[in-house]
């Protein structure tokens, strides 16, 4: 029984940290890019908040702090679902209007930006931005409501069962196989002809990038994941919002403690 139980604990802790680390992932490396893209003067302010590297370190504190019932308000706030056939002008009166469809990622962005901008020594709205520029270059994050962004989706994946938003959270990009420094380092490197180009993207751009690659997951065939095409089709588009979402991040904070 002694064995059985221990075996069951050693199980158990194994998924959690899979669950936990391949979300963590995504959230590090875009903050780690971003971390490099601040200017020196914004770096010294957001390492005063948070600490040395804090940004990185703090980037998955806004879903750590799911399992505390005093932040349930602040559940909504990861996820903007958006309809099918969505036009610039549409996404465009969205964030223009973040509360018009309830209080979640584009609300989150821009109210917790206002904070900061009033209070820049505001260390949980920092935790908070660092974490849903992040979550907004997810295009699960920005799914559909009818699947709860993936959720409900249910697909095999190399063997196994899992959802849809579970390979987009994280199973794509553990199958680099990498830390998230060295793939944050990787991505700079691969994506630094495109830099200055990626500089002068608006959150509207990043948005109407993320909504059209949620657009093609949704129309592949769902029946024909559980091999390694479906990682070559996506890899690039799933670098590109990786790098695009640390590049985002960077100008917003660079824009807010300027």
């Amino acid at each position: 029984m002694k064995i059985t139980k221990l075996l069951l604990s050693f199980i158990l802790l194994e998924i959690s940290i899979s669950i936990s680390a391949y979300d963590a992932m995504g959230h590090r490396i875009i903050a780690d890019i971003a971390y490099n893209n601040l200017t020196n003067k914004v770096r010294t302010q957001v390492d005063h908040v948070l600490g040395k590297h804090g940004i990185i370190y703090y980037a998955t504190w806004a879903d750590d702090i799911r399992s505390d019932s005093k932040y349930a308000y602040s559940y909504p706030w990861h996820y903007q679902d958006l309809d099918e056939n969505m036009t610039t002008a549409d996404i465009k009166h969205l964030l223009n209007h973040p509360k018009a469809e309830g209080n979640h990622l584009f609300f989150a962005i821009d109210s917790l930006s206002n904070v900061l901008k009033n209070d820049k020594n505001n260390a949980e709205a920092l935790k908070f931005i660092v974490h849903f520029i992040g979550d907004l270059h997810q295009p699960l994050h920005l799914g559909r409501k009818t699947d709860k962004g993936g959720n409900m989706v249910q697909i095999n994946w190399f063997g196994r069962k899992t959802n849809l938003h579970a390979v987009w959270d994280g199973a794509i990009i553990e199958s680099k196989k990498m830390s998230y420094s060295e793939y944050s380092h990787y991505l700079q490197d691969r994506f630094y002809p495109q830099k200055a180009k990626f500089i002068k993207y608006t959150i509207l751009q990043s948005v109407e990038a993320d909504y059209s690659l949620r657009n093609l997951i949704y129309k592949y065939d769902l029946s024909d994941t559980n091999n390694y095409h479906y990682v070559y089709f996506f890899n690039e588009k799933a670098d590109e919002m990786l790098y695009r979402g640390g590049i985002q991040l960077a100008n917003v904070l660079n824009k807010i403690f300027k």
